[in-house]
């Protein structure tokens, strides 16, 4: 269970972290260090296991016979991505406390950091490919909080939409490779992933499989033609990007290059498509980053480049590119990090990221340019930083390759370019922001950050000299056991040091060095001949076409769809209902009634039966008369329920019934604010058309429901029946389906019925509605809205109703009850109290809203369903046992019952909460009325 506290203390510590933030600043980011730290604690025993050669899986089955399971995996490239998340994200905690005005709510941004550390996590440690995209996805939009944090910034909120649709069309790409790959498969877990790798590249639907995942890889990771979304992102507070840029967010995408590298490459399809993207990616980049003149703008595309160099290496598909590719990861997060945050401190003490203005900081920040310039050197490939170490195995690998290709001189000097570009833009970072003359017109005078705020940059600068020097010492071993997991079989041999004679790879460095510096002397003619081609265009333009595009033609369907008309609405519905219906039938010789013979009528039926079909007439020709339609439409609503009671279903009949209570209340609240009579429809032709649809839905539904009864079936009661009472403890079966065989559904039910009730808690909240002060004869209504009589039978009744509410729920399990038909009755007897003594009445008696009802009751159900986990069962599996007390004697005792006073009070909850809520509007409009 480790890895799973793991994964959850972050999103535990989002909120923890926000109540800290009440006591102040320096509390929540102690708050969010501290919850990083337990992270890494739950982690740390573990640690040593893949070094080792083992592989730790920790599995909680959620539903076993669909395959989905929650399940974490913790090997070497799992161990490397979640030390980076956490080591760098501990950093950054430290950073953004000074980084941070007094203005930014320091609460909500860590609370969004914890969210988007904690979906991370998920994903390199998830061991189940539909959990993996479950944690993306989450990633996509806790990184939309983040960068929108400032949310009253035009480009923060613009950035963070691009990056939301941009990676969620991705996300949503890659559920459909997931899918397949399930399919080829048969499984989603990594261990048989790994194990199909040539059945899934050998598969007739291995192409499309492939497309689909890398276009969710390529999204996050931002390669060609995705690579826009990245720079606009740099809306987001330094921080963000220095964590998003380097170990997190854009991590994502090569990390699901790596993961899935033993089950996808070897094909040609496989090198073209991802070392294509990489290759344009990473020149692509790189051009873009030596133009920018904002220094967030500049490492942004810089990231975009060294990006495409890791999917170049993966793309390349031989186990030394793999190695490189997982090495270039490790030195890339030290050095981009922590450039972005010396980019940040530079913004900070100076109050701008324009390089045109930023000139001659050493003089005024010596420290803070010495760190700054280790880091830019390293980004360069520079000797003795790790830059250089990642480099030289990507040039010779591009140099290896490259016999094997048509052309095969154009890879190295493709690479090679992209290399002097990387050197040049460097170049650019150190000398135009700390040298190249005076500072021009700088909103402050620079000056040095605080001490704690240089710290991080210390660290990842250390390592960046010690890994580029003492490569073997230092990052050898966690190197060895990342790619031996990245390829699922031993590393090639390799040696990581500094010299390995002159050799082509050393050429290749050094050609790039030269040209770096050539390229930025020529800088000034370079800038005038972009500013004057390429510099015109804008990807981003493209995407805000496509966007407009989208929602015009957006426009044009709801125009045509959706006039606002509730009539129209149900007519496109109905209508669309009837042709799927009918089309099946068309040109099939398949009888309509079938052999199965129907069961034998008796007067009550009938009796019942005409009952029904006059209330639904009626129901039709009251319409406009709403409360006497409400009247006939409660007959129906009983009939429905007679006849559960007639079909031996009597858990239906009493939720029909409750129901149906329920609603009526709703209704006649509701009504006080609708004019009594609806208006009368003068189109005749209308009145016949619906009519007509009217008439063939409802005999169109009626001869479906005959011809599926008519029809020999094979039901699956007897399953039920049979494991009711062994498998469930209860003899009530509806009830054990509800809240043992399905109560992941139900689950779901009442997670849709707490939202619901939120929902409309919002709604209504300080709405205010006229009503007419008379009926539609002129009659006033009553002045007394609380009758005497009524008020005293009802708190009369009300212990008796409550009684009867728990005695249900007691029952529930074995007899006609359960928590959701207590939860309405209970709902009811507080709705009338409420109608006969008002709302300031109850507020006096019941204190405290009653989201926290259903909250408790969401959280009670979702720990019951987790406790089972403790004991190595799978998500809600039930237990019961019987118990024997003195005087009360021998007595059945479930697991599930507790699960079912979840669902009670959720009920419970949600119900209060609409009506009470509703009521509200009249107790508002009558002091309105009161007031003088």
């Amino acid at each position: 269970m480790t890895l799973f506290f793991a994964v959850l203390t972050p999103f535990v510590g989002a909120a923890l972290v926000a109540l800290a933030s009440r006591r102040g600043r320096s509390h929540a980011a102690w708050a969010a260090g501290a919850v990083t730290l337990a992270a890494l604690l739950w982690l740390a025993p573990a640690f040593p296991l893949p070094f080792a050669g083992s592989t730790l899986i920790q599995q909680h089955d959620w539903m076993p016979a669909l395959g989905l399971n929650l399940a974490f995996r913790l090997d070497g490239l799992a161990l490397l991505f979640a030390g980076l998340i956490l080591g760098i994200g501990l950093l950054i905690v430290l950073y953004a406390r000074y980084y941070l005005s007094e203005r930014d709510s320091m609460g909500r941004f860590y609370s969004y950091l914890m969210l988007f550390m904690g979906s991370m996590l998920g994903i390199v440690l998830s061991e189940n490919l539909i959990q993996l995209l479950i944690f993306w996805e989450l990633t996509s939009l806790s990184s939309f909080l983040l960068i929108s944090y400032w949310q009253h910034r035009e480009e923060a909120r613009q950035g963070a939409r691009m990056a939301l649709a941009v990676t969620g069309l991705g996300g949503f790409a890659m559920l459909g490779g997931f899918l397949l790959l399930g399919h080829i498969v048969g499984s989603y877990a990594l261990a048989d992933v790994f194990a199909a790798g040539d059945l899934i590249r050998g598969h007739p639907l291995y192409v499309p499989t492939l497309v689909l995942i890398l276009l969710g890889a390529f999204t996050k990771s931002a390669q060609f033609p995705f690579h826009f979304w990245l720079p606009h992102a740099m809306a987001a507070p330094t921080p963000v990007s220095a964590y998003l840029h380097s170990a997190t967010m854009v991590k994502a995408g090569v990390f699901l290059l790596a993961r899935l590298y033993p089950a996808l490459s070897g094909t040609p399809e496989w090198f073209w498509l991802v070392s294509g993207a990489g290759l344009a990616t990473l020149l692509l980049g790189a051009y873009a980053a030596l133009f920018k003149h904002d220094l967030k703008g500049l490492l942004a595309y810089s990231t975009i480049s060294h990006l495409g160099l890791i999917t170049l290496l993966f793309g390349l598909s031989t186990p030394l590119a793999a190695v490189a590719g997982v090495f270039h990861i490790i030195n890339h997060a030290t050095f981009k990090a922590s450039l972005f945050m010396a980019a940040g401190i530079i913004d900070h003490e100076a109050g701008t990221r324009d390089m045109r203005r930023l000139h001659g900081l050493w003089k005024f920040m010596p420290y803070t340019a010495t760190l700054a310039m280790v880091a830019a050197a390293a980004m360069a490939g520079v000797p003795l930083l790790n830059g250089f170490l990642s480099k030289e195995m990507f040039f010779a690998e591009a140099a290896q390759i490259s016999a094997s290709l048509v052309g095969g001189w154009l890879l190295p000097a493709l690479v090679t370019l992209a290399g002097a570009l990387a050197v040049a833009y460097s170049i650019r970072f150190i000398h135009d922001v700390f040298f190249n003359g005076e500072p021009v017109d700088l909103p402050r005078t620079p000056h040095e950050p605080p001490r704690w705020m240089k710290l991080p940059v210390e660290i990842l600068v250390v390592l960046c000299l010690v890994v580029g020097i003492a490569p073997a010492l230092t990052v050898a071993p966690l190197l060895a056991v990342a790619a031996a997991d990245a390829l699922q079989a031993p590393p090639p041999e390799y040696r990581l040091a500094l010299w390995h004679g002159f050799n082509q790879a050393l050429a290749m460095s050094l050609v790039a060095l030269a040209g770096g510096a050539a390229i930025y002397a020529l800088r000034r003619p370079l800038f005038a001949l972009h500013e004057r081609g390429l510099g015109r265009l804008d990807a981003r333009a493209a995407y805000d076409a496509l966007l407009d595009a989208l929602f015009v033609v957006s426009g044009w369907l709801t125009r045509r769809i959706d006039s606002g008309s509730l009539q129209r609405q149900v007519l496109l519905f109905l209508a669309a209902a009837l042709a799927l219906g009918v089309a099946p039938w068309l040109g099939s010789d398949t009888p309509l009634a079938g052999s199965r013979a129907g069961l034998p009528l008796d007067p009550v039926s009938l009796l019942a039966g005409a009952t029904l079909i006059v209330a639904s007439l009626a129901t039709v020709w009251l319409h406009r008369q709403r409360l006497a339609a409400l009247i006939t439409i409660g007959v129906v609503g009983l009939i429905v329920s007679l006849a559960f009671v007639r079909f031996s279903a009597p858990d239906l009949a009493l939720t029909q019934l409750s129901v149906e209570v329920v609603t009526i209340v709703l209704l006649l609240l509701a009504l006080h604010f609708l004019p009594q009579h609806a208006a009368r429809e003068r189109d005749r032709g209308r009145v016949w058309r619906d009519g007509a649809i009217a008439l063939a839905a409802g005999g169109g539904t009626a001869l479906l429901a005959w011809a599926v009864l008519t029809r020999p079936y094979d039901t699956i009661a007897g399953y039920f029946l049979e494991n009711s009472v062994p498998g469930g403890g209860g003899k009530n079966v509806v009830n054990v389906i509800l809240v043992d065989f399905r109560g992941y559904d139900t689950l779901g039910e009442i997670t849709v019925l707490a939202l619901a009730g939120l929902g409309i808690y919002a709604l209504l909240e300080n709405l205010r509605l006229d009503a007419p002060d008379a009926d539609a004869a002129g009659r006033a209504w009553n002045r007394d809205p609380h009758p005497v009589i009524m008020a005293t039978l009802t708190q009369l009744l009300l212990p008796l109703a409550l009684l009867v509410a728990v005695f249900i729920l007691l029952r529930g399990h074995n007899q006609p009850g359960g928590g959701f038909i207590a939860g309405l009755v209970t709902a009811v007897a507080l709705i009338v109290q409420y109608l006969a003594h008002g709302s300031a009445w109850m507020r006096e008696r019941l204190s405290g809203a009653t989201q926290p009802v259903i909250a408790a009751g969401l959280g009670l159900a979702t720990f019951t369903g987790l406790a089972s986990w403790a004991f190595g069962h799978p998500f809600l599996t039930s237990t019961f046992g019987h118990l024997r007390w003195p005087l009360v004697g021998e007595f059945e005792l479930a697991s599930a019952m507790a699960f079912d006073l979840g669902v009670f009070l959720v009920v419970v909850g949600a119900t209060l909460l609409i009506l009470v809520n509703l009521g509200a509007l009249h107790d508002s409009r009558s002091q309105r009325k009161a007031a003088p």
